[in-house]
């Protein structure tokens, strides 16, 4: 059955495009080699952040399963004895199998029979009221298993879920709940107002640490989360009260040693733009009111995970990478691994370094009462099969639509999540161009497959791409030029007929002069004018970096005239034009211009963490008979925060013009930043789709501040630049739709990532990933690196073409070619 209000695609920035997945070693003695890991699930899907669930716990979740649902318990072939025996073991962690969303769910492994791994959802188990519904979930946790008097507290799940909606801006989803394993009963443990992440159970089941985020706010925060340690009773009814109470200040990622040893990391800032921060493990001790760091000053260490009170499992960067600077390679120590360092010792053992030395690995967990020591990281055996033309096999990374699970005020839209930078999809909904992670290629899908239809050579970039609203002129816009120059040309392209079958001989044509950076062009709906924004300086004693939006003929660009429709001394930017014939209405984001709530402080930086100048807005101009001399005043229709760190961007109108989409922090953050697997440069650690809907559609100026908006997607993964078509999103596979899972025979990747298997080499080059548009392979955000930089005198192996040398690859997640910052968050 149809969504009767079209589709909508979106990009993921930060969401590894191979697959994520948990394993553990043994710690004593350590692992030797690879041999010596083991897969703790099943395989499918995206998996990660996992917990061990107690015998006693399993017991109670199985017992209660099979009073709730025989069937299920019935398929799933393991019982309560079977837990209490040890014959199958429980695991609780994230996937993303439940319709792309990322929610908690058991892994049941069966010690005997080949050690087989069934995976149940908590949804399945405990029904939708609790575990139902677009939300993510995260930081799952096994709580009770004692007794307070006569009392016996059974045992329940704590975990964060962002499934209650909240009405201020800016402001986090994530609340910490506790869930019986018993009956289902779940309560809220997280006071209303207040803001929870990376919850922990002491070793006795009686208390839970959390990171609190300090008064009850997130500022903006791009690595270095501002968050307290906060400890609670985990049943404050058997307990009697919740005696919560801030622990530490100034930390996150608890876990406890012991009820009185509580292990958490702390970031220290370093200066903008870099963003970024050193960070350590420290040791709390609750009686004696003793901090003491544990991992040395010299080396990051974050995502701590107690064994016991002297002992704790650390993720650790042993050395910072030149990677970006000198272009080189990352040795060993450059990798996130894991150890386990003894605090009275002050000794540490190295657990991942043997098994995969040049690989990534996150967030580890202790399992079998310390004995082994569990992880994520990326899975590269997941990647396709590939024969070029030499008939050499070889790997590439999957290009694929996700589909995703829309929110109720959403039901009658199609939700895609794609793989690759910008995508754009044709009004007819035939036809979906995107850009690679290398800014240097731009890729057409359609029912013909996929390929490449256009790529720019030497020192230029492409970006942002754009389909002519008239489907029957078969035009793509993109915009081609230098990368990280925000005041150096960038000009918008046209190339027509873009899926004739003999692209090799595709023809462009700039439409704007080579003295302007110009971008994000976006025609109106006959497909006859342009609008784009562009740095030209109108303003008298202005500077350069101002950009404001500009008409052209969709055609001949600006050889036929520039009419300016925004004027002022700051930055409009992703501008899109209606899609309803004769309407000339236009959306954009803006930052900088005057409002009455907005009132910039004396002491305030002139850019956000050095990055943009913040509080971007969305608003409505209209372009219709514009008089000469003359430009409409826009009228405000969103925005974030009257502060600096706002952020709406790339809004897009629904086909129908009752809504506008767009990518915003309106959210704040729904993960700890550090413990995720993206970019020392990434711009922000966050950002989701959401909407609003038009008070009018045909009275601009009623839609000025509309109050209301929509969360569409929930993630901790940075989504951005939506786009939405008229198509209804059918039953057809749009991976099958568009063959976007076939394999290209002229395409030899040149990546470690793509052609490693598991022990070998991550992260010196990715030009599968890149190519594929989904380049973001396990770089570490706590050193100075993009895993996907060119070693030097690489070569371009696409067949066809000329070859050339390989220039550092551009990263999305830093700044865009026309030196703008990218993602959901930004245009400087």
């Amino acid at each position: 059955m149809g969504k009767s209000r079209g589709s909508i695609a979106f990009f993921g920035t930060y969401r590894p495009p191979v697959p994520l997945d948990i394993f553990s070693c043994p710690a004593n003695p350590p692992p030797q080699s690879a041999k010596d890991e083991l897969l703790l699930t099943d395989g499918e899907s995206y998996n990660q952040n996992g917990q061990p669930i107690p015998a006693a716990a399993l017991k109670e979740l199985l017992t209660f399963l099979g009073k709730k649902n025989p069937k299920l318990a019935s398929e799933c072939g393991a019982t309560p004895e079977d837990a209490e025996k040890g014959r199958v073991t429980g695991l609780v962690f994230v996937s993303e199998r439940d319709r792309g969303l990322e929610t908690l769910h058991v892994a049941l492994r069966f010690v005997a029979g080949g050690k087989q791994v069934k995976v149940l959802s908590l949804g399945n188990i405990y029904g939708a009221d609790t575990f139902g519904g677009v939300r993510m979930e995260d930081s799952g946790c096994v709580a009770g298993g004692f007794k307070v008097g006569r009392t016996t507290v059974g045992h329940s799940l704590v975990y964060v879920s962002t499934k209650a909606p909240v009405k201020a801006r800016r402001t986090p989803w994530t609340v910490v709940y506790r869930t019986d394993l018993a009956d289902g009963k779940t309560e809220r443990l997280t006071p209303l107002g207040q803001y929870d992440l990376s919850p922990a159970v002491s070793p006795s089941g009686k208390m839970v640490a959390v990171a609190n985020f300090q008064q009850n706010r997130w500022n903006g925060e791009i690595e270095n989360l501002k968050t307290d340690i906060v400890v609670m009773n985990v049943d404050k009814r058997a307990q009697g009260r919740s005696d919560r109470k801030v622990l530490i200040k100034d930390g996150g990622w608890p876990t406890w040693g012991s009820d009185n040893v509580i292990f958490f990391h702390r970031g220290f800032d370093t200066t903008p733009p870099s963003n970024t921060a050193r960070w350590g493990v420290f040791r709390f001790d609750i009686a004696a009111g003793k901090e003491e760091r544990v991992t040395d000053e010299s080396i990051d260490a974050m995502t701590p995970a107690a064994i016991r009170e002297t002992q704790v499992a650390v993720a650790t960067v042993r050395e910072k990478s030149k990677q970006v600077l000198m272009k080189v390679e990352r040795v060993v120590t450059q990798y996130r691994h894991i150890e386990i360092f003894d605090t009275a010792s002050k000794t540490s053992v190295p657990i991942t370094q043997k098994t995969r030395p040049e690989g990534d690995h996150y967030n580890p967990f202790v399992l079998d009462g310390g004995t082994r020591v569990g992880y994520h990281r990326c899975r590269t055996d997941k990647l396709l099969k590939v024969q070029n033309q030499k008939s050499t096999p070889t790997t590439s990374i999957q290009r694929r639509f996700d589909k995703v699970q829309p929110p109720e005020s959403h039901a009658d839209v199609g939700l895609f999540r794609v793989t690759g930078v910008f995508p754009s999809v044709s009004k007819n909904g035939k036809k979906l161009a995107f850009v690679d992670n290398e800014f240097k290629a731009v890729w057409l899908a359609d029912g013909r497959g996929l390929r490449v239809v256009y790529k720019v050579r030497a020192t230029k970039s492409v970006f942002s791409t754009s389909w002519n609203q008239n489907d029957d002129l078969d035009t793509l816009y993109v915009c081609e030029g230098p990368a990280f120059s925000i005041d150096k040309p960038v000009q918008i392209m046209r190339i027509p007929n873009v899926s004739r079958e003999d692209y090799e001989n595709m023809e462009t044509f700039p439409l704007t002069d080579e003295e302007y950076n110009c971008a994000f062009p976006s025609t109106n709906a006959e497909g006859t004018k342009l609008v784009f924004r562009s740095s030209r300086n109108r303003v008298a004693g202005g500077e350069r970096q101002h950009k404001n939006l500009y008409i052209i003929d969709a055609e001949k660009g600006e050889a036929a005239g520039v009419v300016p429709l925004t004027d002022g001394p700051w930055t409009d930017t992703h501008c899109s034009w209606s899609p309803r014939e004769g309407c000339d209405w236009i959306v954009f984001s803006s930052t900088g211009r005057p409002e009455k709530d907005i009132v910039k402080g004396k002491d305030e930086p002139e850019k956000d963490h050095g990055l943009d100048p913040g509080y971007f807005a969305v608003y409505l101009v209209n372009a219709k008979d514009i008089k000469k001399g003359e430009v409409p005043v826009p009228v405000r229709v969103i925005h974030s925060a009257p502060t600096i760190a706002g952020h709406i961007n790339h809004p897009v109108f629904s086909p129908d013009m009752k809504s506008i989409v767009f990518a915003a922090d309106l959210a704040a953050v729904s993960a700890d930043p550090i413990s995720m697997p993206h970019f020392t440069h990434s711009v922000r650690p966050y950002g989701d789709i959401f909407s609003v809907n038009l008070r009018d559609t045909t009275d601009m100026a009623k839609n000025r501040d509309i109050q209301e908006f929509h969360r569409i997607t929930h993630s901790r993964y940075e989504y951005s630049t939506p786009t939405w078509t008229g198509i209804a999103d059918d039953e057809e596979d749009p991976n099958a739709k568009w063959k976007m899972l076939e394999s290209l025979p002229n395409f030899t990747p040149w990546c470690p990532y793509a052609c490693g298997e598991a022990g070998e080499k991550e992260g010196a080059d990715c030009s599968a990933a890149c190519s594929a548009g989904a380049c973001i392979l396990h770089s570490d955000r706590s050193s100075p690196l993009l895993s996907h930089l060119r070693t030097p005198g690489a070569l371009l192996r696409d067949a066809g073409r000329d070859r050339e040398p390989r220039r550092p690859a551009l990263c999305p997640h830093t700044r865009n070619p026309d030196g703008s910052d990218a993602g959901a968050a930004n245009d400087g």
